[in-house]
């Protein structure tokens, strides 16, 4: 890193200090709701949680809400909610976290990858058409950087098919499609709240749907197979008798969690419209420069921000993505990758025989992607650091 610098400027970064990639951003009401719910002595899934589910539910607009303790629980009971066997077949983009992939395989099924728009990087619809067999049952459709999927196409294709549409919406709260919010377009939804994430309770997540079925296997899955509300076993109106009606799962959200999420809820606008002002300040610095492109964000849709993901035009520079973040955190800016196709990763490749060109605007487009810091609480100087290490690494290596 010391040889970087010196390379680049004498030895002297754009800013003395480290900017993180990620920092989130937690306010004193949250510490108060928090410290307010260890005192009162309701630690795990209680009134808080079910308190978040509402407020969660009315907030997008869904008709049900169940708070889990990740997203990756989420997608996995919203599988387990449609009866996924080991015989199925779901569809989704190469382009994306583990966790979309490895919930399908939980159940021993098949993750059928496919290529990705190379605008948004989101699930090609006319890819995933042609993925269709008879042993399908759903399609995972993915929010990358918060920027919705083209969800029309996607929705006519699973209605005339007779296939279940799942939203992994890790990074879509609060996007909308067509002034739809996300959440409410899909069959069902997994949101998270990790701590990365444009609302977090520190682990997290929530599955919504309008379907009441669906909601109620997976609250009862979301804790052992108990039935009914098996929290309230420790309320006045409560009772020591359960039932295990199946063979469940330990993914319940704790109060101490929900706290938190409470209170981060109610700035989720706030929170976009400052990563959305961020991101205008990117737009117009980075048009100057003619080695890298600014995020695709398709008029029909208004995305979370929840990733700012630059593109490098690697021919007009002399040296790779890697090098770029290298010297990046030179100049003490935090980047990071997002992601690495899935079916560039040891258990694909080895399971299902993919080379990386397999999907090749997945492999090309992730080659060439950089994800800056785009956070609430970055000011003015944070942002014109950003812009400032991003434009001298470039003009460097640039050919």
């Amino acid at each position: 890193m010391i040889a970087e610098r010196l390379a680049l400027d004498g030895g002297r970064p754009v800013r003395e200090s480290w900017l993180p990639f990620h920092r989130p951003r937690i306010e004193d009401d949250e510490i108060a709701e928090v410290v307010e719910t260890l005192r009162g002595g309701w630690l795990t899934t209680g009134p808080r949680v079910k308190q978040l589910e509402r407020e969660l539910a009315a907030y997008v607009g869904a008709g049900h809400a169940v708070a889990l303790n990740s997203g990756t629980a989420a997608l996995h009971l919203a599988l387990e909610a449609i009866k996924l066997g080991p015989s199925d077949e779901v569809i989704l983009p190469t382009y994306t976290f583990a966790a979309t992939g490895e919930a399908v395989a939980y159940f021993g099924a098949r993750p059928v990858l496919v290529d990705v728009d190379p605008l948004t990087l989101n699930l090609d619809p006319s890819a995933a058409a042609a993925a269709v067999t008879d042993r399908t049952r759903a399609i995972i459709a993915v929010d990358i950087g918060g920027v919705p999927c083209d969800y029309d196409p996607l929705l006519e294709l699973c209605r005339a098919r007779g296939l279940v549409l799942i939203d992994d919406a890790a990074h879509a709260l609060p996007a909308r499609y067509r002034g739809r919010m996300v959440g409410t377009i899909a069959d069902l939804t997994a949101l998270s709240f990790y701590a990365t994430k444009p609302m977090t309770t520190g682990e997290g997540g929530m599955l919504l749907t309008d379907d009441g079925r669906y909601a109620e296997r997976a609250q009862i899955m979301s804790l052992h197979g108990i039935s009914h509300d098996a929290w309230k076993r420790y309320t006045a109106e409560g009772s020591w008798y359960y039932e295990i009606v199946a063979p469940g799962f330990k993914y319940n959200m704790t109060d101490v969690a929900a706290a938190l999420g409470l209170r981060q809820l109610t700035k989720q606008d706030r929170f976009r419209a400052e990563r959305a002002q961020i991101a205008a300040r990117y737009d117009e610095a980075f048009a100057t420069l003619p080695a890298v492109e600014c995020p695709h964000v398709p008029d029909w849709s208004e995305t979370s921000w929840h990733l700012y993901i630059l593109r490098l035009q690697l021919d007009r520079l002399t040296v790779d993505r890697a090098q770029v973040i290298k010297a990046l955190a030179a100049e003490n800016v935090g980047a990071s990758v997002h992601f690495i196709p899935l079916h560039c990763h040891p258990w694909y490749r080895e399971r299902y025989g993919f080379a990386p060109e397999a999907f090749p605007h997945a492999y090309q487009q992730y080659q060439r992607t950089v994800s800056l810091p785009i956070f609430p609480g970055m000011d003015d100087r944070d942002v014109d650091d950003v812009i400032a290490a991003v434009s001298k690494v470039i003009d460097h290596y640039q050919r």
